[in-house]
């Protein structure tokens, strides 16, 4: 799961606070990394990193003049069009109709008077709260066209607990999980064939709780085999395997239509939000808590996802981390993705993004930010069918393995 400062302009709630905003990885803890740290922003100094983008001798720029934000507002129309956000839109595009009209999957069946109904069934209520991805996704599968009640037609299979229920359920808590996970696997590979044949390589679950990093413990074959789509995509936590696994983006619900504070009515430059728990963090605050232009407070965790729904662009400070949707769409078109080592310069880095450069990123965060949203009826393209293309596009190793 990733921190966040917001750097720059945002909107409403977020804005009157700025231009950018920046999610933070949880990792960086060794006391060898903090060695290597210091040692070598010694060397980054004195001879900074092409991509820093740093300019030692380029002077720092404190506002904006009216003349400035009528110039950006004429230059929105002319972004460069095919300067998409996209791998390959027209792939993409292509892929996404065929997974709409043939992906099928098949999700292990609980009744309502099942004794874990509350963990294996979807809510009843609007999903709310720092983990409603979880709750969204498993609400909008079972009420889509994907589902088939045939497991002869699935390409993927469900396993449709939730560890956000199972941590506040007095029967199991997060003490329990790890053991109500290993005897739920036993239980499905025993009941029906469909474990078994490929070791649970076409079998996926859905976590966005960060007790999930640790939840497959003793159940070693979801860990190596099944299909994570989980919040906490860091190469450093235990389990997790990039492009096996899927990032899938944590975000707070909100029903209001995202804010279109435009860029010149953004003022502050950065903006930042989380609890002091990581080094990263401890060193980032450090570095700026005294800075006129950057400011914030702890909020809810759901960073990248507030950034955009904002209009701010997500400033990312995560070496090791699985961005959402990261095989389909091109981060960098529309984020600012920086290296820990330069957290001391991190306010030379965003001074130096170019009014035109930024004008596009902010643009693309406009376009990309219909899918990172939740809707109770999903609609094309929204958070739900990007999660399912993700998952579509890990089928054909999944073909391989039943091949």
């Amino acid at each position: 799961m990733a921190a966040s400062i917001v750097l720059g302009m945002s909107s409403s709630r977020c804005s009157r606070r700025g231009l950018f905003f920046l999610p933070i990885s949880l990792a960086f803890t060794s006391s060898v990394l903090l060695f290597l740290y210091v040692y070598y922003t010694s060397k980054l100094y004195v001879h900074p990193p092409e991509f820093s983008k740093i300019n030692p001798q380029a002077p720092v720029r404190v506002g904006k003049s009216q003349q400035m934000n009528n110039q950006i507002s004429q230059e929105v129309g002319s972004i460069n069009e095919n300067d998409d956000a996209f791998h390959d839109r027209s792939l993409f595009m292509a892929e996404y109709k065929e997974m709409n009209k043939s992906l099928k999957i098949y999700a292990y069946p609980y009744k309502k008077d099942d004794p874990f109904a509350n963990v294996m069934l979807p809510v009843d209520s609007e999903p709310k709260g720092n983990y409603a991805s979880e709750s969204y996704f498993k609400k909008s599968l079972f009420e889509s066209h994907f589902i088939t009640n045939d497991p002869s037609e699935a390409e993927l299979f469900y396993l449709p607990f939730s560890i956000a229920s199972l941590r506040h359920d007095k029967r199991v808590g997060v003490g329990g999980i790890q053991e109500f996970i290993r005897e739920y696997i036993l239980n499905i590979s025993q009941s029906y064939p469909f474990w078994n044949r490929t070791g649970g390589a076409d079998h996926f679950y859905v976590a966005c709780h960060s007790v999930g990093r640790s939840a497959m413990e003793k159940a070693v074959q979801v860990k190596l085999n099944a299909i994570q789509v989980v919040c906490s995509s860091s190469y450093f936590l235990p389990g997790y395997v990039s492009h096996k696994d899927a990032s899938i983006p944590q975000i707070w619900p909100r029903k209001a239509e995202p804010p279109t504070r435009l860029p010149y009515q953004r003022k502050k430059l950065a903006f930042y939000a989380g609890a002091m728990n990581s080094k990263v963090r401890e060193f980032l605050v450090k570095a700026w808590e005294n800075d006129s232009e950057i400011s914030g407070f702890e909020v809810n965790t759901a960073r990248i996802g507030d950034a955009l729904y904002y209009g701010c662009v997500p400033v990312v400070l995560a070496d090791h981390y699985d961005l959402p949707y990261a095989d389909i769409l091109k981060w960098d078109s529309f984020s600012v993705v920086v290296s820990t080592w330069d957290i001391p310069f991190l306010k030379k880095i965003l001074q130096e993004i170019s009014e035109n450069e930024y004008l596009k990123l902010q643009r693309k965060v406009m376009s990309v930010r219909e899918h990172f949203q939740w809707h109770d009826l999903p609609v094309d393209y929204d958070a739900f069918h990007m999660v399912m293309f993700e998952l579509w596009l890990r089928r054909s190793h999944v073909r391989t393995l039943r091949g």
